[in-house]
């Protein structure tokens, strides 16, 4: 008998573009000989499951099913394609966990933490992994700008602390830009986060879990054609990423360790991408971690399983088979 899958997308921030971009990849390498796949858009106007004619059924909430027809629907766990706020801050996960639906991402503790990208590369710091030096800002405390720029070595990147696919992002190279670069940040986030520039190359490592085991997908070397890897480089067409990329197997060694460690550091699940830039003297400093990466046909996940030698429809039903096994 077919299992049957809630594919969630949708969102209510800026990143909801992306995520219905990325259901459309999922949704069609999902193997429909094995599962029974229902897209459900969360958005602020509400939960609902779109027919193929247009029309429009809405989830019950108080335990995810839906009502088509004369069935009655409950899902046998949900594959997480919903970027930003519910989907990747942990509000969604916390609700499949008390309801007892298990889903295909980080639960809801791991994705709370690293959706905030400052407590992220606290924790991280203290666990050894290289971050960069930063500064953590909230809208509801006054700030001086001359003491972050005497607590930091320009250049700098400014940030809003939770989200992602860069919105709201400014490199500063000179003070007099910095007060601009915050106020564009506040306008996405009531915190910010203000990192040093870490001189290096720029590589993002797909990981994820699969009948048990930890696996490195190929890493990507991420060459911006701006001035850093934005919202232009990264969904516009705006950089190069070359898989795998080229480099010598130190290197390569180093950056898979450190995913994995980094993997096993914040008991990620599913599929993750996590992002480093490579100094020569210090190795991998880890920037962020996205849990759940885009899935676009453009993105570098689907980029990366390809390059592994493996198909879409294997691969997220690899991560679906886990989530139905417990994660």
């Amino acid at each position: 008998m077919k299992k049957k899958i809630a594919l969630v997308t949708g969102g209510y921030s800026g990143e909801a573009v992306i995520s219905y971009k990325s259901a459309r990849t999922i949704y069609n390498n999902l193997d429909k000989a094995k599962y029974d796949v229902y897209t459900i858009d969360i958005n602020p106007e509400g939960w609902y499951y779109e027919h193929e004619d247009g029309q429009k059924t809405l989830v019950n909430r108080e335990n995810f099913t839906l009502t088509v027809g004369a069935e009655l629907v409950r899902f046998d766990a949900v594959f997480v394609g919903l970027h930003g706020t519910p989907g990747e801050d942990g509000k969604l996960q916390g609700y499949f966990d008390m309801i007892g639906l298990p889903y295909s991402s980080c639960n809801a503790a791991t994705s709370a933490l690293t959706f905030n990208k400052r407590y992220t590369v606290a924790v991280a710091a203290m666990a050894g992994i290289n971050v960069a030096k930063s500064v953590h800002l909230f809208k509801h405390t006054p700030h001086d700008v001359n003491d972050v720029l005497d607590r930091l070595r320009l250049p700098v990147f400014v940030k809003p602390n939770n989200g992602g696919s860069s919105i709201g992002m400014s490199k500063v190279t000179e003070g007099g830009q910095l007060a601009a670069a915050l106020e564009k940040a506040f306008a996405e986030d009531d915190q910010v986060l203000v990192e040093e520039m870490i001189n290096g190359r720029e590589f993002t490592v797909g990981v994820y879990r699969a009948e048990g085991r930890i696996n490195v997908l190929p890493i990507t070397e991420i060459i911006a054609h701006n001035e850093f890897f934005d919202f232009e480089a990264k969904y516009q067409g705006k950089s190069s990423e070359v898989t795998p990329a080229d480099i010598d197997e130190s290197w390569k060694k180093n950056l898979e360790d450190a995913a994995t460690r980094i993997y096993e550091v914040f008991n990620c699940r599913g599929v993750v991408r996590i992002d480093f830039i490579y100094n020569d003297e210090k190795g991998p400093h880890m920037l962020e971690i996205n849990t759940v990466p885009g899935q676009s046909e453009a993105s570098v996940i689907p980029q990366q399983v390809r390059a592994a030698g493996m198909n879409l429809q294997d691969f997220y039903g690899a991560l679906v088979e886990q989530t139905l096994a417990g994660g």
